[in-house]
């Protein structure tokens, strides 16, 4: 599989990518209090498919077991895979994340938010600040002729030279045919990724940026990935395509 899309087929996750947009355009306005995860995935659901494609998390295998629902939905220290639920009931001052992963003709469009309830902490709203400004640091060195360790280092050193801490056990990664395809994208820098970037690769940037320690655990569920120590996470995530010029982000 070629890590260099065509025109065609960088068509097709343009439009999985569109629906993904427009489906957090949508569900934005449905996060307050009182409302369930639960719902929140119904809604999502529903959307993706109104615009005719199909919820790419619903079925996907994480850890060895397939995910049961259509967006993962994590709040307050939890990382990601959070698994919505009919008993999970945002408060004010939550913060929730989703992750939203759309196939529509074969494609993927990828894209992650992390959202507040109400009004929140200074503290989360910090932590949320600067997770979404350590994407965008990510994404300025997603350039033809770069590497990808460009994009990992410059989310690493604005993270942790705001004082908090990047999670290392997950990462991002190409999109395509497939949801999670090479390269892989940490968000540190790693010596043995050697990845060149070209124009037509299409990668998933998604920083998962921790308050306290950068150790996270996974809870009995076997899905849902929590910080080891409590403290809040935040995850943001676009979906980026290389060109000559600048990177030219497809979910927003």
């Amino acid at each position: 599989m070629s890590l260099v899309k065509n025109d065609k087929e960088i068509e097709l996750i343009r439009d999985a990518c569109k629906i993904v947009r427009d489906t957090f355009e949508y569900i934005k306005d449905y996060i307050k209090e009182g409302v369930t995860t639960f719902e929140l995935d119904l809604l999502i659901e529903n959307k993706i498919k109104s615009f005719g494609g199909y919820p790419a998390f619903k079925g996907y295998r994480v850890n060895g077991k397939r995910f049961p629902a259509s967006a993962c939905i994590s709040l307050n220290s939890e990382v990601v895979h959070g698994i919505p639920s009919k008993n999970t009931v945002l408060a004010n001052g939550d913060i929730i994340s989703i992750d939203i992963g759309v196939l529509k003709n074969g494609y993927h469009g990828d894209s992650a938010n992390t959202f507040a309830v109400g009004e929140i902490s200074a503290k989360k709203q910090k932590l949320l600040n600067i997770t979404n400004e350590s994407l965008f640091k990510g994404i300025e060195q997603a350039k033809d002729g770069n590497e990808v360790n460009d994009i990992s280092s410059a989310i690493q050193n604005y993270v942790e030279g705001s004082g908090f801490s990047i999670v290392r056990e997950l990462i991002g990664h190409g999109v395509g045919k497939k949801l999670h395809e090479e390269p892989p994208v940490p968000n540190y820098y790693n010596p043995n990724n050697k990845y060149k970037l070209l124009k037509g690769m299409v990668l998933a940037i998604e920083p998962m940026v921790n308050y306290g320690s950068p150790g996270v655990k996974t809870k009995s569920d076997g899905r849902t990935v929590v910080t080891a120590d409590g403290e809040p996470s935040a995850h943001f995530e676009h979906t980026v395509l290389i060109t000559e010029s600048y990177p030219e982000v497809l979910t927003i």
